[in-house]
């Protein structure tokens, strides 16, 4: 096994609720690397990652109580897939990702869904979004991506691989520009992604942070498709208001030609989240998708609670 690094952690939670103190202790131990050999279709990315939650409490009559959950054993997670666990190395303006992490492209262009929440997501699942995801989970979606941050820049190198060792990598390159301008933040963000003889992504987004708790965004993206003779396109914008308690995003986009998705589309979201404290939060959702043939749309109406 690989062992590039190991990232130890442990933090104990107290809670009381009319009951004896209970506690819970969670510990946790993670691999990252790179594997190959002849037992291996191909070199591939490793990563891996054990986390265990051990809770003892006892009851107001001295009965002691326990139990531990080991999320490796369970098969949570895998070392050559991804499960929804991420990885960091960094030192300075270095770092290094990995694992269920965004590539190069879409790390460095900006997403138009600003502000407020569905419980089922209706702002980022209609046709028309595609959060600049690009290529990303052509394969396992375990993604390692390079990145040095310097001066308001932030350059990256990212690659997926095919763990089968048939087809080629997933290549991407990202580069981002933050600045403020008269108190309003701006974002640039330039991407390119490719993978040899299926598809060439090149992307650009613009973003702005204004006064008064606005937001808005724009990206645009074009790709070169094997086998299409004319490039498919995709572009999107959405803003954002966020003051106080309430949060709510608008976002619409639209594709044209995208053969590697829906073809030609185009959909909008809408979110609103109001915070009630305490952790609880209502939220509101809808979304509404053309297909050109067919409509459908979507909706949602809820409570979200955190501890």
């Amino acid at each position: 096994m690989c062992e590039n690094t190991r990232i130890l952690a442990s933090t104990a939670l107290v809670a009381t609720a009319g009951f004896a103190a209970a506690d819970v202790k969670i510990t946790g131990y993670a691999e990252i690397g790179i594997i190959g050999g002849d037992v291996y279709a191909t070199d591939q990315w490793h990563t891996d990652i054990d986390v265990t939650f051990a809770m003892t409490g006892e009851s107001d009559g001295g009965l002691a109580f326990g139990a531990t959950v080991d999320l490796d054993e369970n098969g949570a997670f895998n070392n050559t897939t991804q499960g929804g666990e991420t990885y960091f190395l960094s030192y300075g303006a270095l770092r290094l990702d990995m694992g269920d992490t965004d590539g190069a492209f879409d790390a460095a262009m900006k997403e138009v869904n600003l502000a407020g929440a569905s419980i089922a997501d209706d702002e980022t699942t209609h046709a028309g979004f595609n959060g600049n995801s690009g290529l990303d989970g052509t394969f396992d979606g375990q993604i390692a991506r390079v990145s040095y941050s310097a001066a308001g820049f932030t350059a990256g190198l990212s690659a997926e691989i095919d763990d089968t060792g048939v087809a080629d990598p997933v290549w991407g390159l990202g580069l981002r520009y933050t600045t403020d301008f008269g108190g309003t933040a701006i974002g640039i963000g330039l991407g390119y992604q490719t993978q040899e003889d299926v598809a060439d992504l090149l992307g650009v987004s613009l973003d702005a942070s204004f006064g008064g708790g606005f937001s808005a965004a724009i990206n645009y993206t074009t790709a070169d498709i094997e086998g299409q003779s004319d490039d498919g396109t995709h572009m999107a914008i959405g803003v954002g208001y966020s003051m106080n308690a309430l949060s709510i995003g608008v976002n619409y986009g639209e594709y044209e030609d995208w053969t590697l998705g829906c073809g030609t589309c185009d959909g909008y979201g809408i979110a609103a989240t109001y915070d009630l404290g305490g952790g609880l939060a209502a939220h509101l959702g809808y979304g509404a998708s053309d297909f050109g043939a067919t409509d459908t749309d979507q909706y949602s109406l809820g409570l979200s609670m955190s501890f």
